[in-house]
């Protein structure tokens, strides 16, 4: 009874996850969580048996009795989504997986990762004749000297090619580099923990005896980006559909069997 009573708990934060999964199955750059189950406490207890009466039996001695199961992980999984052209200027797309735009950091000083490559103008208050890349939170594409990036309030066209560097075409045939967007490879993309709003961070890496080496590349001038197009989700409807009908079950199957014990103790509690 108790172990379906934790299971069925654990079994509600995987469809909680399923859930968000299918919430953001359109969300560009969005990358599915995945969870896995463990064993929790199992203890065997082995009665005395008697040698002569164990004759043929198939079932292994005692019983082994758990405390049910619990989610040991919800990782990120970051295969690449397919690629949707948009033609819009500012939509950006990665053609290779690992690679992160890097955004401004948050208020503790973390740097911030995506790869949402859907992208704005922002006013510079200092600057009419200037705009800035954003996102749509307002967040701040970097350039590779982690400053944000500046373009032309007044543009005939802007191209931004594979390795990140965007060139402003100014009075008629005049083209201008503005900047070269910065873009890192994680190699460690399980640490990355979600932050919100499609972003990434890092956890303390001190705790773990890391550096920032130690879990990406600079790899600014990759030849990586794709212009005025987006990363899909790599959300799988008919594999989070399955997912979800295969927890619904389990559910089921953990509710009747506390039904069934239920009942059974009040078979033991009616006993004359």
């Amino acid at each position: 009874m108790i172990s379906s009573a934790v299971t069925m708990g654990q079994l509600q934060q995987k469809l909680d996850t399923i859930g968000h999964n299918l919430a953001n199955s359109n969300t560009t750059g969005y990358k599915r969580r995945e969870t896995s189950f463990s064993d929790l406490l199992v203890q065997q207890i082995n009665n005395q048996f008697v040698n002569h009466h164990e004759v043929g039996r198939d079932t292994p001695y005692g019983i082994r009795r758990g405390s049910g199961a619990a989610i040991a992980q919800t990782a990120v999984r970051f295969e690449q989504g397919s690629i949707q052209n948009t033609d819009r200027l500012l939509d950006l797309a990665f053609t290779e997986k690992g690679y992160f735009f890097e955004l401004s950091p948050t208020e503790d000083g973390d740097r911030r990762f995506t790869r949402d490559g859907a992208f704005y103008f922002a006013p510079n208050p200092d600057n009419e004749e200037e705009n800035f890349i954003v996102n749509q939170n307002g967040d701040y594409l970097l350039n590779v000297n982690g400053e944000r990036i500046g373009l032309p309030a007044v543009y005939d066209d802007i191209l931004i090619r594979d390795n990140g560097i965007i060139e402003a075409t100014v009075n008629g045939d005049e083209n201008v580099v503005v900047g070269q967007i910065n873009i890192v490879q994680v190699t460690k993309p399980q640490l990355l923990t979600m932050f919100g709003e499609n972003t990434f961070v890092f956890p303390n890496l001190e705790d773990l005896d890391l550096e920032m080496a130690d879990v990406l590349n600079e790899a600014a001038g990759a030849e990586v980006i794709q212009q005025r197009a987006l990363e899909m989700s790599n959300v799988d409807m008919g594999r989070e559909m399955t997912e979800m009908l295969l927890a619904q079950r389990h559910y089921q199957f953990n509710t009747r069997a506390i039904s069934i014990a239920d009942e059974m103790r009040g078979l033991v509690n009616n006993l004359r």
